[in-house]
């Protein structure tokens, strides 16, 4: 059986050269396949391999002493997850293009949102009649599946959420209870942080991200339509009658599954498996 997983830890790296080389060094002995990206705020790891490989490799990460918080997330895949194995070290674990406004220590990053399990998400959300969900991810990722009634953001790459919290468009949702989501929670680590420094007063984020919320609450709760994931899957069900929102270019059934276009494979499109 082969295994993903998931997790990020943000805490201060003195040397993020040295944990790229310790991080290549283990993932390779273990025949992982994925993406490591090292920085001096800490790391952000997607990893497939064969389970008893993958459960080594997350031993010897929280063998050291920073890392050993890691909240991992698995799932279960058939192969063909990545095309090899990448690990880098960056200025940003996740790139908002602004790495000398975030700030972490030991417990992770200062001034972000507050965490929130998917129970609390719930009661916020049955005690107050004004929660805002924002969508933390690119737009084609909310393109098939959202939480329901979430604002979405017009941006393309992470890079371009800065420029949407300065532009003043979110401005209304300043006095609102704010809460931030994406993949894993790694995204509204960040984006909690920024939002709270341009005077969002009230600003969640859920811990876990939607993958913990749907492993809590599958297809049963707010979330609608499948979720998107940077591996060979492109996209998988958060539960038992998952339908993706998305809509195939070509015939117009609802679709999770998206290509490179044709005429630019630098953009991904909606086809459904019987389109092609």
């Amino acid at each position: 059986m082969r295994k993903t997983v998931l997790f990020y830890v943000f805490t201060p790296l003195a040397d993020p050269e040295a944990i790229r080389l310790w991080q290549h060094a283990i993932a390779d002995a273990h025949g992982l396949t994925g993406r490591v990206v090292v920085s001096e705020h800490g790391i952000n790891a997607t990893l497939a391999g064969e389970m008893g490989a993958v459960k080594r490799y997350v031993r010897a990460t929280r063998g050291y002493a920073p890392f050993a918080r890691a909240d991992v997330k698995w799932s279960t895949t058939y192969g063909g997850e990545f095309p090899g194995l990448s690990v880098k070290a960056r200025p940003e674990i996740v790139t908002f293009g602004v790495p000398h406004e975030l700030k972490v220590d030991e417990n992770g990053v200062i001034g972000g949102g507050v965490h929130l399990t998917p129970s609390q998400v719930h009661e916020l959300v049955q005690t107050r009649d004004d929660v805002v969900f924002f969508d933390g991810r690119n737009a084609y990722e909310a393109e098939i599946g959202r939480f329901r009634g979430a604002v979405v953001p017009d941006v393309r790459t992470t890079r371009d959420f800065v420029g949407e919290l300065d532009s003043g468009r979110y401005d209304h949702l300043k006095d609102k209870p704010v809460v931030t989501y994406c993949t894993g929670g790694v995204r509204c680590e960040v984006l909690s942080a920024l939002m709270t420094a341009r005077g969002f007063g009230e600003v969640y984020q859920i811990d876990g991200g939607i993958v913990r919320y749907g492993e809590k609450y599958g297809s049963d709760g707010l979330w609608d339509g499948a979720l998107y994931v940077f591996d060979g899957r492109m996209s998988v069900d958060v539960g038992a009658g998952t339908v993706p929102l998305g809509v195939c270019t070509r015939c117009g059934d609802p679709t999770g599954r998206y290509v490179n276009d044709e005429d630019d494979d630098r953009t991904l499109i909606l086809v459904c498996e019987a389109c092609g």
